[in-house]
């Protein structure tokens, strides 16, 4: 294995982590508004708090080192997509400060306010949307070299399907793994309602969620048919994660064994995620950038690779520690214990 995969597969790792991680918050954002909209907030209220307060602050910690690393290991991504991905990228970083300054406001203000609710909500479909956008713009056709400047082409992105079957993917997979997270911690939480309401969201989004995500590899066919083929190729890894899927589906239907199903929920966006990843190289943008394309000198290759890993090895156990520190201790999740931003 070349450093060039080994690099790209930790970043895809790190991106991974964020995926499911962000999709929890941000989906609990959108519950919280959702149930202030329909009246019901008084039956997650307690539950999505509880979960907010102690993980926000690590949410972009795997972000972080995701976009450090792409820049180390590959510097020539900061030219074709540096000026391309300007709008998008920062429309997300208006959206994430309005996300921070809504818990200073609950925090330090007035809390329960419906305004920032709603702002912090909407602000978590956003995010993945524009964030999203940069896949879309990697599988080609979006971008041409003008000059020898790259430039994007917004009206074929907007009009483009491929544009908007990832764009809705990512917004129903954040409130689909976030609505399956909250149903298993509405459980151990011995909140009958709260879990019978999340219950009821995870079968509503599970299905968008396999159609959309069906519908990207249609589009990919029409699009960019390199990639259709490549995806072909690894089938078997699709049809892996589609029976996970049925069997987080058939579990929360079942009302059984929640944790179970949050499992396989995890393990099906992984194997999707890695066959997503490996059946797209070796581009890094279809046909301008591959990953052999300015890859940094090999001693710096090294360094980041070993200084990656040892990061992931020092975020995993931290998300341990505040697992069971908060998260499932018995007392925070029941509410006998509070922590505070």
């Amino acid at each position: 294995m070349t450093l060039e995969i080994i690099g790209i597969t930790v970043l895809w790792l790190f991106l991974f982590g964020y995926v499911i991680i962000a999709s929890i918050d941000f989906g609990a954002g959108f519950f919280n508004a959702y149930s202030l909209l329909t009246n019901k907030n008084h039956i997650l209220i307690k539950i999505i708090q509880r979960y907010l307060s102690p993980v926000w602050e690590v949410t972009n910690v795997f972000l972080v080192f995701f976009f450090v690393g792409m820049i180390g290991f590959f510097p020539k991504t900061a030219f074709y997509y540096g000026t391309t991905l300007l709008v998008p990228a920062s429309l997300a970083l208006i959206l994430l400060a309005i996300r921070g300054s809504y818990y200073a406001f609950e925090t330090y203000g007035s809390r329960g306010h419906k305004g920032y609710a709603f702002a912090y909500g909407l602000s978590g479909l956003l995010i993945p949307a524009a964030l999203s956008v940069s896949l879309v713009i990697s599988e080609g056709g979006f971008v041409s070299l003008v000059d020898g400047a790259p430039v994007l082409h917004y009206q074929e992105l907007f009009y483009s399907p491929l544009t908007w079957s990832i764009v809705f993917l990512a917004i129903t997979s954040v409130l689909y793994i976030s609505s399956v997270f909250l149903t298993w911690y509405a459980k151990h939480a011995g909140d009958e309602e709260a879990t019978g309401l999340m219950r009821k969201y995870a079968l509503i989004w599970a299905f968008p969620t396999m159609i959309t995500a069906f519908g990207i590899i249609v589009e990919l066919r029409a699009h960019n048919p390199e990639h259709f083929e490549n995806i072909v190729d690894i089938w078997w890894a699709f049809l892996i994660s589609g029976l996970l899927f049925i069997g987080t589906f058939w579990l929360i239907l079942m009302k059984r064994q929640y944790a179970l199903a949050f499992c396989m929920l995890v393990a099906q966006f992984f194997i999707a995620f890695l066959g997503y990843g490996w059946s797209h190289r070796p581009y890094l943008l279809y046909p301008h950038l591959t990953l052999y394309d300015g890859f940094t000198n090999e001693a710096m290759a090294t360094a980041l690779i070993i200084a990656f890993i040892l990061g992931f090895l020092l975020l995993l156990p931290s998300l341990h520690l505040l697992l069971r520190l908060f998260l499932f201790n018995k007392e925070y999740v029941t509410g006998k214990k509070n922590h505070h931003v």
